[in-house]
C-alpha cells in the first residue's frame, strides 16, 4: 500500500485533534482510501505540554522548516492560527513542492489571493475546508456538490460565540455581560473574544464562501461589519414579542448587477430555520439556482469536529497525488453579471426601531414627522410602558427603506430633546 507523509505545524487543539484521528481510524481511512497516511513530522513551540495524545517523542521538532524542506513529505498542515509566521510557512510550504491543508480563516480572509495565486503557480493546492463551519462540509458542497448552480445569495449563522450568547440572552432572559461571562467559564468564550463579538471571525468566513459562490475576492474592509455588543436584554424580548429571534448573520446577497455584503445582528422570524439554531451550532444557508435553497447546521467549533474537516482535506489530496491530478484549489468562475459592491448606504431592509421618549403628547408626532421626511414608512408601533415625565421605549416596524434614510433620520430623532438615548436599529432578514 502506498504511503503519503504528511507533516502538522501546530499541535495546539485541532492539531491534537488531527493525530487522534489519523491514529484511531489509522486502519479504517487505509481501507477506505488505499492509502497508508503517515504523519512523518510535528512542530510546535511548546513539545512538554500534556495533550492527551501520545506520539513519538521523535516526531516532534520546534523548528517548521525541518516538514517544509523535508522532500519526503507531501503535504504539510498548518494548524498555528495568526497571520505570521502561518503565511511564511504555507508560501515556503508551497514553493517546496507540498500541498497545504489549513484551518485559517483570517489568513485565506486576508492574504488568500496570494497564497491561491502561488498554489496555482507551483502546481499545488491549499484546501481549507475547517476554516468556515468547523466539521459542517460546507465548502466542498459548494466546490462539488453544487458546481453546476448559480447562487443568489448565501446568509448564516457563523460563529459559535455570538450564537452562543444570544441563545442565553434569549433563553435566560440574562444580560449581554452574563452570557459573555458565562460563554468564557464553560470554554466557549476566549479571554478576550472581541473577534467574534464584533462580527470580525464571521467577515473572515464571509469572505471565502463569497469567492466560492460568486468567484469575488473581497477585502475585508469592503465588508459592513456590525457586532452584538449592543444588543439589549430589551430588545430580544421585543424581538420575541413581534414574533422573531435575533442572530448574529454573515450575508453574501446579490442584488441586480452588485452584492451585498455585511455581519450584522439581525431579527429573524421564528419560523425561519436559522432561529432554531442555538448555542455553538452554526448553520449556513444557500439559496441557489438548481439545487434550490438548502441548510448546512453542525456544530461550528470544537477539537474534533475541526480536525475531521482537517483529515478530509487530507485525504482528497491524497487521492489526487496518487492520480497525478492537480485540481486549482478555487476553481471558482467569476460571476461576470456582479458588476459591483453595493455600498451600506443602498442597502435596503425592514427594520426594527426602539426609540426612548419622554412619555408626554406630541413626542410621538415629532418622530413621525422626521420618519415621513425621510421616506419612511412604519408598520406597527408600540408603546410598551406609560411612566409619565420618564422615557419610555416606543418601539417600531419599518416597511423597505435604505440604509442611509433611517440613519439620517434616527440621527435627527436623537437630537430631539424629548428623547433619552441613542435610538436603537436592527435590520430584519429572511422575510
Amino acid at each position: 500500500m502506498r504511503k503519503i507523509n504528511i507533516g502538522l505545524i501546530g499541535f495546539g487543539n485541532i492539531g491534537c485533534g488531527v493525530v487522534k484521528i489519523l491514529q484511531q481510524r489509522k486502519s479504517l481511512l487505509s481501507r477506505k482510501i488505499g492509502i497508508e497516511i503517515v504523519i512523518k513530522k510535528i512542530c510546535d513551540k511548546n513539545l512538554t505540554k500534556k495533550r492527551g495524545v501520545s506520539v513519538d517523542k521523535n516526531l516532534l521538532t520546534h523548528d517548521a522548516d525541518e516538514i517544509i524542506n523535508d522532500p519526503q513529505i507531501d503535504i504539510v498542515a498548518e494548524l498555528i492560527g495568526g497571520i505570521n509566521p502561518a503565511k511564511e510557512f504555507i508560501s515556503n510550504a508551497l514553493k517546496k513542492g507540498k500541498h497545504v491543508v489549513t484551518a485559517n480563516k483570517a489568513l485565506l480572509a486576508e492574504c488568500g489571493n496570494e497564497l491561491f495565486s502561488l498554489a496555482r503557480e507551483r502546481g499545488k493546492n491549499i484546501y481549507f475546508e475547517a476554516s468556515v463551519g468547523a466539521g459542517i462540509p460546507i465548502i466542498k458542497s459548494i466546490k462539488e456538490g453544487l458546481v453546476a448552480n448559480k447562487f443568489d445569495c448565501i446568509f448564516g449563522i457563523l460563529n459559535g460565540t455570538s450564537n452562543y450568547v444570544l441563545t442565553q440572552m434569549s433563553k435566560e432572559s440574562c444580560s449581554f455581560a452574563d452570557a459573555i461571562a458565562e460563554a468564557k467559564a464553560k470554554g466557549f468564550a476566549e479571554s478576550d473574544p472581541t473577534l467574534d463579538i464584533q462580527g470580525i471571525d464571521s467577515a473572515h468566513k464571509l469572505v471565502l464562501l463569497t469567492y466560492l459562490a460568486f468567484g469575488k475576492i473581497i477585502a475585508i474592509k469592503d465588508i459592513f461589519i456590525e457586532g452584538i455588543s449592543q444588543i439589549s436584554a430589551c430588545d430580544i424580548a421585543y424581538a420575541k414579542e413581534l414574533g422573531y429571534e435575533i442572530k448574529l448573520l454573515a450575508i453574501a446577497k446579490k442584488k441586480l448587477d452588485e452584492l451585498e455584503l455585511c455581519v450584522h445582528p439581525a431579527f429573524l422570524p421564528s419560523e425561519h430555520l436559522l432561529s432554531s439554531v442555538d448555542g455553538v451550532f452554526n448553520a449556513i444557508y444557500v439559496s441557489s439556482d438548481l439545487a434550490g435553497d438548502l441548510m448546512f447546521y453542525g456544530p461550528g467549533a470544537g477539537q474534533l469536529a475541526a480536525a475531521s474537516a482537517v483529515v478530509s482535506d487530507i485525504v482528497d489530496l491524497t487521492q489526487d497525488i496518487k492520480a497525478g491530478l492537480f485540481r486549482p484549489t478555487l476553481n471558482s468562475i467569476e460571476d461576470n453579471s456582479i458588476k459591483g459592491l453595493r455600498k451600506i448606504d443602498e442597502f435596503e431592509n425592514k427594520y426594527y426601531i426602539r426609540i426612548m421618549a419622554v412619555d408626554k403628547p406630541g413626542v410621538l408626532a415629532k418622530v413621525a414627522g422626521i420618519l415621513s421626511r425621510f421616506g419612511i414608512s412604519i408598520a406597527s408601533v408600540t408603546q410598551k410602558e406609560r411612566l409619565k415625565s420618564r422615557s419610555v421605549p416606543v418601539v417600531m416596524v419599518t416597511h423597505e427603506v435604505k440604509e442611509k434614510n433611517l440613519r439620517g433620520a434616527l440621527k435627527m430623532i436623537d437630537k430631539l430633546a424629548d428623547i433619552k438615548e441613542k435610538s436603537v436599529a436592527i435590520r430584519i432578514e429572511g422575510v
